[in-house]
């Protein structure tokens, strides 16, 4: 049986924060679905288990709209403007359809020499030194790059926004990430007023222009939520992805061994590197429109939902031994992208980044190793994502 306490998370401090994993482990050995709290978003139910995230996220009767929150004016943390993350069909369907285009394989192939090129260039300016933090180095800025020159965000600019987005998403310091999302909110609202009164050939100047049909055409909160939903959820998770999967790889010279020795495993592997340690550790909350059972817990109407990706993906009801890490292993049905018409867009840019970065830095830096004890290393405190603050590496 679940809990029947709330359980706060908050108290188990950075232990929880950069192994989170035995906590699930213990919850989900008790239960799919438990109540749980944190000091920045309240209580809460918690959905760890594989079969019951899936089912979770494809529930038509768990509702993205805050307004189906039943405290819905306090609830929600710091969202700007209003993105796909936070609808739900019709509107969910319409605004996925005037980005979609541009997520599709086909389209992403299509920056692939591009990606070559930026990743090539971040390790021409490493090598020379040495020794290098991978993260500010190479794992943040391949993406950050490539998502904000598909955008046309200002070279100058990024740094800046991206220390916003990590202060508003820092779960411990509630009153910092109100700030930080306030920021963001002006700087995006400045970004695509710029945009609309001289638009380049990004994305960006396309949605701001207006040149959807008139049925199509943004809100200027739309607008405001397309911009940050697309700059953050287009480089964070593939940053996220470069430097847990450098991580786990340099933790597994088996598996590092096995990888450099034949490349047709890259795009397993990568899958791998998604189950084993995603960069999406928890979904934005869900609310529900109607009383529902979740995994034998019933929810009431109005209450939040969080399912724990991270946890889905180590479910050992779904993988054989998942805390292990194995690139031949069959990943498929992992949760890192999550699922259902919310699965991520920018799942295929993510991957295709991914598969361009391990395999330039693995080849141009034959002795590429940790320059940290493990145990030394310390992950950013976000409930929802998941990734490191520093990677530091040697060249050998």
């Amino acid at each position: 049986m679940p809990l029947t306490h709330s359980e706060d998370l908050s108290a188990y401090g950075q232990g929880f924060v950069d192994n989170p994993y035995p906590v699930y482990e213990r919850l989900r050995a008790q239960g799919p679905v438990h109540r749980v709290r944190t000091a920045a978003s309240g209580e809460f139910w918690l959905v760890v288990g594989h079969a019951e995230a899936r089912a979770a996220l494809a529930d038509p009767r768990l509702s993205n709209d805050i307004r189906h929150s039943a405290a819905w004016q306090d609830d929600g943390g710091n969202s700007i403007g209003l993105n796909m993350v936070q609808t739900d069909p019709p509107q969910h369907t319409r605004l996925r359809g005037l980005v979609a285009k541009d997520f599709t394989t086909r389209r992403i192939e299509a920056l692939r020499p591009r990606v070559q090129q930026i990743a090539d260039e971040l390790v021409d300016a490493m090598l020379p030194l040495g020794r290098v933090d991978l993260v500010e180095a190479f794992a943040l800025p391949l993406p950050l790059a490539v998502i904000c020159e598909l955008l046309g965000v200002p070279a100058g600019d990024r740094k800046a926004f991206h220390d916003w987005y990590l202060q508003s998403t820092d779960f411990t310091r509630p009153d910092a990430a109100g700030a930080a999302a306030q920021a963001m909110t002006g700087y995006l609202a400045d970004l695509v007023a710029a945009k609309r009164l001289e638009p380049g050939a990004d994305l960006l100047s396309a949605l701001a222009g207006g040149m959807q049909d008139e049925e199509d055409r943004l809100s200027a909160e739309e607008m405001l939520g397309m911009a940050f939903l697309l700059l953050v959820a287009g480089y964070e998770t593939a940053a996220n992805l470069l430097s847990s999967g450098t991580l786990a790889l340099l933790r597994h010279p088996d598996q590092l061994a096995a990888l450099r020795g034949d490349w047709s495993l890259l795009e397993n592997a990568v899958e791998e590197m998604l189950r084993y340690e995603g960069p999406v550790e928890t979904t934005a909350f869900r609310y529900a429109k109607e009383p529902v059972e979740i995994g034998g817990t019933a929810v009431d109407r109005g209450e939040s939902v969080a399912v724990v990706l991270a946890a889905a993906s180590r479910d050992s009801r779904r993988f054989a031994e998942p805390d292990r890490f194995d690139i031949r292993r069959d990943a498929r049905g992992h949760m890192a992208f999550g699922y259902g018409i919310h699965h991520c867009l920018g799942a295929p840019l993510a991957r295709m980044q991914g598969a361009v970065a391990f395999r330039t830095l693995l080849e141009r830096c034959p002795g590429l190793a940790l320059d940290a004890r493990p145990d030394d290393l310390t992950w950013r405190p976000s409930l929802m994502l998941r990734g490191l603050h520093h990677l530091p590496v040697t060249f050998g």
